[in-house]
């Protein structure tokens, strides 16, 4: 559904350093730097960080977050470790399974060191 994902950053070097990081517990190899962008490409699609063209600081939408799919809950916790070790920030409740209309998800919330919302998101099988 989505070729990709690029969200802003002040920081180019900061936020290479924090998503090599948290992708990195996702078995995702580190991002490419071309002139201001970063790109992490995998498979399934392109996930990149960008200081804005229009030369004004990059912001943070509020309401949005991001989702990385995540093969268990250990990836999971992996994910949000590495990203709170890199200048994340944690947010929401502990990382944890949630149960609602889409069954059980085993799931992580943090902030990016520039205030996105990520979350690492593993569908636990039904049963």
């Amino acid at each position: 559904m989505f070729s990709h994902v690029m969200i802003g950053t002040n920081d180019l070097p900061r936020a290479k350093a924090f998503y090599d990081a948290a992708l990195g517990a996702l078995g995702v190899a580190p991002g490419v730097v071309d002139r201001y962008r970063v790109f992490w490409r995998t498979p399934t699609g392109v996930f990149s960080v960008t200081e804005p063209i229009d030369g004004k600081p990059a912001t943070v939408g509020n309401g949005g977050t991001i989702g990385f799919a995540c093969q268990s809950p250990e990836q999971v916790d992996a994910f949000h470790a590495a990203g709170v070790a890199n200048g994340g920030t944690t947010c929401e409740d502990p990382p944890g399974v949630r149960e609602g209309a889409a069954g059980k998800l085993y799931l992580a919330y943090l902030r990016d060191p520039d205030g996105n919302k990520l979350c690492g998101l593993h569908r636990m099988p039904r049963g």
